[in-house]
């Protein structure tokens, strides 16, 4: 019998994942799942088992590099097995009834589920500037609905679907907004499920800005390399009216938390600066993309983002 769900993780060894798969581990269906570990080669004999874990299968996939990652991420959902592959992250921590939420909610007519997604570590207010501007719009006190679309990673598909996209899918799973805008433009729907929670650790210490600035950079690179030199200039022009955009697109969230007094204080400046940042590096990137050792430095944020944090909350906390 086939998995119901395959979880990809890309990881440069086994210790880097630890935590996220202890939370996998405790899936009320953890059976149904596949976990699919894309690593180095020379790392791959750290990882368990599968007797030694309570899954449907653990599918290593070695590959010479994981750097850079997105070719990483799609080796991984071309080895899965499911109809369902879930993309997850090295500081993502699932709840118990994650998958089996997952799952259920693929049983819609949806080609793509998004989970709730929650702060793991929210006693900071840069974490929370981080984690508002990238997942405000997915936060788990949501309501459930039809969206638009949906992040890159931390995120369901239907499986033919990815694959679907062919040798694309190698720069598709990138950071920014590739993967969303070729789905939204073969109208592919998209189901927000704030039941399905999951734990995402945001940066709070050494590197804020500079993880906010290339955050910012990327998205603005990567559609540079798409647009003309003509909307490329016309939105660096434009770019002082991207922190309104985003603080208006976050504006539901951040009321949200205000309401039940989850913000820690300064926050809110917090969330306004991590705004201006990031706009710096987007039109930074718009104007002249994005140099290899920036992008090697970004994945290495979205690595080792543990090394970034003070303490884990939540639902990895007990295994931390």
């Amino acid at each position: 019998m086939k998995p119901a769900l395959s979880i990809v993780l890309v990881t440069d060894q086994y210790e880097t994942i630890r935590l996220v798969v202890a939370c996998l581990d405790a899936q009320t269906v953890r059976e149904k799942i596949e976990v699919v570990v894309v690593i180095p080669a020379d790392r791959a004999a750290e990882i368990p088992s599968g007797g030694q874990l309570s899954f449907h299968s653990v599918n290593v996939v070695e590959i010479e590099s994981i750097r850079p990652m997105p070719p990483a991420r799609a080796a991984g959902v071309r080895a899965s097995n499911a109809p369902i592959i879930f993309i997850g992250e090295t500081h993502s921590f699932p709840h118990p009834q994650f998958a089996e939420e997952i799952i259920a909610a693929h049983d819609g007519p949806w080609d793509i589920v998004v989970p709730g997604l929650e702060n793991a570590n929210p006693e900071s207010p840069k974490s929370w500037s981080a984690f508002v501007l990238d997942y405000g719009y997915w936060m788990s006190g949501l309501c459930p609905a039809v969206i638009p679309n949906g992040p890159t990673w931390n995120t369901s598909y239907k499986r033919d679907l990815l694959l679907s996209l062919g040798e694309r899918l190698d720069s598709a799973l990138s950071s920014g907004d590739d993967l969303p805008t070729e789905l939204r433009s073969r109208r592919h729907t998209v189901y927000f499920q704030p039941r399905a929670r999951i734990d995402h650790l945001n940066v709070e210490i050494d590197g804020w800005a500079d993880e906010r600035f290339l955050s910012g950079r990327v998205v603005g690179a990567n559609r540079s390399r798409r647009w003309s030199r003509m909307r490329r200039g016309f939105y660096f022009i434009a770019s002082p009216l991207i922190p309104l955009v985003l603080l208006y697109r976050t504006s539901a969230s951040v009321r949200l938390l205000i309401r039940h007094r989850s913000l820690p204080s300064w926050s809110i400046a917090a969330i306004i600066a991590g705004a201006l940042v990031r706009t710096a590096g987007e039109a930074a990137g718009y104007l002249a993309g994005i140099s290899s050792d920036e992008v090697e430095r970004m994945e290495e944020y979205e690595l080792h983002k543990l090394k970034s944090v003070r303490r884990v909350r939540g639902t990895a906390e007990a295994f931390a």
